[in-house]
């Protein structure tokens, strides 16, 4: 395995680990310890966090086992010298990173709590681009369809394409296949859901491309 994505992929997870504990810690200072922690309108605990560690996050103070987990996951840097990058290693780095993900999602919605527009489609007319997490609503009506099998699967686009054509290429051929397509970061400025509208491509549940979040 090349040392340069080792590297990468490791450096990526410590970086992502120390910015979730400086945006907990000063969540801690704003907030009590006992402040609820949920997605809006739904009945589960933060889904990654749960399914992989069993740890149900119910407030502020809950986050900090799973983030002190994400931090013990973090394999040691790569060496210079006769370092040997296994898969273990990385893999650990990129779960620490999905971790603490979830958790910096979940303290976005605690501090900006209209960042996302929850319903299926979003208000382009007032910037509202964003739908974020699937509510409960929404996972109950579209999780059908993954059951029927008229939904054979997803795909998920992260940042942006070279341009909006080509990101409306990619987005047409999905949906030819009937999948649900997940759109979320940004590259050089952009994203692949900004590059749809450009293109003039609708966007929501109802089309299957569901523009989940800018970052």
């Amino acid at each position: 395995m090349s040392k340069l994505v080792a590297f990468a992929a490791i450096q990526g997870g410590y970086n992502v680990v120390s910015k979730t504990e400086g945006l907990y810690k000063k969540a801690l200072q704003t907030y009590n310890a006992d402040t609820k922690i949920e997605f809006p309108n739904t009945g589960y605990f933060l889904p990654v966090i749960y399914s992989l560690l069993g740890i149900p996050v119910k407030t502020l103070e809950d986050m900090k086992q799973p983030l002190d987990f994400a931090r013990k996951l973090l394999p040691p840097h790569v060496k210079n010298v006769n370092h040997l990058p296994y898969l273990g290693p990385l893999l650990d780095a990129g779960m620490a990173a999905l971790l603490c993900f979830e958790i910096q999602e979940a303290l976005r919605i605690l501090e900006q709590p209209d960042f996302y527009f929850p319903q299926e489609d979003p208000d382009i007319e007032n910037g509202k681009l964003w739908v974020g997490p699937a509510d409960d609503i929404i996972l109950r009506k579209r999780g059908v369809e993954f059951v029927d099998g008229s939904a054979p699967g997803f795909a998920a686009i992260v940042g942006a394409a070279p341009d909006p054509e080509t990101a409306k290429l990619i987005v047409e051929e999905y949906q030819r296949k009937n999948l649900y397509i997940f759109c979320a970061a940004n590259q050089h400025g952009t994203t692949v859901i900004e590059q749809l509208l450009e293109a003039k491509v609708q966007i929501g549940w109802g089309t299957r491309i569901v523009p989940f979040g800018p970052d």
